[in-house]
């Protein structure tokens, strides 16, 4: 292969990822691709002798690299659960206003119908509603997740830990057995995998967490 023509593959490679990056509407997620695009940047000025944009590249990889480093270390976020009634008329249009991102990320089939013996809560990440819960306590006593939606930009995994913590107090008074959930897709059951669930063996597309204190 041309080096030249190498050269360039670096240089089409590091703007598709700058582009990717800004497309993210997950803010950690923006922050690790806009990293990855200033490195691959940083290999094609230098390849190219553009050493301004070699600076402007390394610039940018630093902010990259600090706002990732406050991102995953920050202790000081405040979580907080904020329990509504099934039929809050912020809760019905938070559902409308997130209904494609709800059913085309995660839960396609998800179709909500208030109901009195529902638990629905919002997930505040510094007072800001960030995630909604919605789940019902069955006949066995074990509890089953309807809706565990986070917005885009706080899908950083911290909200979900959280939730499924016994420091939430999200079921308290409930005290459920087991917390169990079906996946509707792969997608939401990598999600449920990484909160703790396991599968059910008998029972396909079931996953099942005992509620667990925060991982330190």
């Amino acid at each position: 292969m041309d080096s030249n023509f190498a050269v360039e593959i670096v240089g089409y490679v590091a703007s598709g990822l700058i582009i990717f990056s800004i497309l993210q509407k997950s803010i950690l997620r923006l922050r690790v691709v806009g990293l990855a695009g200033a490195g691959v940047f940083l290999v094609y000025s230098i390849s190219i002798g553009a050493y301004p944009i070699a600076v402007l590249n390394v610039i940018a990889a630093g902010i990259h690299m600090l706002y990732l480093r406050k991102l995953i270390t920050r202790q000081d976020e405040v979580f907080r659960i904020l329990h509504v009634f099934p039929d809050s008329r912020y809760l019905l249009d938070f559902l409308d206003f997130h209904r494609h991102e709800i059913q085309g990320h995660f839960q396609p089939d998800f179709v909500y119908e208030p109901d009195a013996t529902q638990v629905t809560a919002f997930v505040l990440r510094d007072m800001v509603p960030a995630g909604l819960f919605i789940g019902r306590q069955c006949a066995d006593g074990t509890f089953q997740v309807h809706l565990d939606f986070v917005i885009p930009q706080y899908r950083d995994f911290k909200i979900g830990r959280f939730v499924y913590s016994h420091d939430s107090e999200l079921l308290s008074g409930i005290d459920p057995s087991t917390v169990w959930a079906e996946a509707s897709n792969q997608d939401h059951a990598k999600y449920l995998t990484r909160m703790g669930f396991t599968e059910c063996p008998s029972t396909p597309g079931r996953h099942e967490i005992q509620l667990r204190v925060p991982v330190s």
